[in-house]
């Protein structure tokens, strides 16, 4: 599934093509791909067409597109700025093979075409915006937007603005938000009586780092899974949040990982972070930080969580008393 720097590679790329145009029409080609508009396809179709796209915002893994209607353009164009009077959004979730790709109007349909929509003139840029999906785990809703609960802007955006989409209000700030709260996060992370991949990987305390780059993040900050988070020190909590960013920041550099082909950004192309990695998906493979030592360790595999961890012996010894 693609994680944070996947998404926002995304994000970036609908900023450049779809912030600012209408949308003229929309096709729903495979209802399944809205099923979460609880509406129907009449209604999804209804709340977008005629709409302009006025931003494209990320929290985590949660993307979505505020949406003007043609009376609030006229009305707060100048007052209000191009996002300002939004209160509804289209929300994408790509699931595990979702794309949202721009295309020109004659570039025939992909075999797993769900959506289509054609978008406002614009020199130089493709018309359609079409999400694709094959194994039909995403899909697109229109949801409406509520104010945050710590009164900052919704998620990483060109115009950050203090509205986040309904169903993204739970989750916590990740690390590439400027408004992330490191004290915040510490506070809640040392009340919590768990492993510390577990609470990474835990929503509600910080958003959008999934299980490679938590492999890749701890195996930075040298520290195991499975360390308790109530004996975490402070010093340590920040390295291994600034090793979170770190990786995602060079991820997103790279373009994202690409374990499978059909992730993809808006132009088609897949990143290449895949071979910068250090741990994740290198098992019986030497740690690279030991063999610059001249220390022989090889990185290890274990179960966790229906999932895999991946660890050096070496520099991320076990701890004791681990939660696993």
């Amino acid at each position: 599934m693609p994680e944070l720097p996947e998404v926002e590679v995304v994000r970036r790329g609908l900023v450049s093509w779809v912030r600012g145009r209408t949308i003229n029409s929309v096709d729903v080609l495979d209802p399944r791909s809205i099923r979460r508009h609880p509406l129907g396809v009449e209604d999804f179709i209804g709340n977008l067409e005629g709409a302009t796209v006025a931003d494209v915002v990320r929290r985590g893994k949660f993307l979505w597109m505020p949406l003007l209607e043609a009376s609030d353009r006229a009305q707060h164009q100048h007052a209000a700025g191009p996002a300002g009077p939004a209160a509804v959004a289209l929300m994408a979730h790509l699931g595990m093979s979702g794309q949202l790709l721009m295309q020109d109007g004659q570039v025939p349909d992909e075999k797993h075409l769900k959506v289509r929509f054609r978008l406002s003139p614009r020199a130089g840029m493709p018309e359609q915006l079409r999400f694709v999906d094959q194994r039909i785990f995403g899909g697109l809703f229109v949801t409406a937007l509520v104010p945050t609960d710590d009164g900052g802007p919704g998620g990483l955006a060109e115009l950050p603005l203090p509205v986040i989409a309904e169903e993204a209000a739970h989750i916590a700030r990740d690390p590439l938000d400027p408004a992330f709260s490191f004290d915040l996060f510490y506070r809640r992370l040392r009340k919590r009586k768990t492993g510390l991949k577990r609470a990474l990987l835990d929503q509600g305390l910080v958003s959008g780092i999934g299980n490679i780059y938590a492999d890749e993040a701890l195996w930075r900050a040298r520290l195991h899974f499975a360390r308790p988070t109530d004996t975490l020190r402070r010093a340590e909590a920040q390295r291994v949040l600034e090793a979170a960013r770190e990786v995602m920041l060079d991820a997103l550099a790279a373009g994202g990982t690409s374990f499978d082909s059909l992730y993809v950004n808006v132009n088609g192309a897949s990143g290449y972070f895949d071979r910068s990695l250090n741990a994740y998906g290198r098992e019986g493979e030497p740690c690279k930080r030991c063999a610059a030592a001249g220390i022989h360790s090889r990185i290890r595999r274990e179960q966790f969580m229906n999932r895999s961890s991946h660890t050096c012996p070496v520099c991320q010894p076990r701890p004791r008393n681990g939660r696993w």
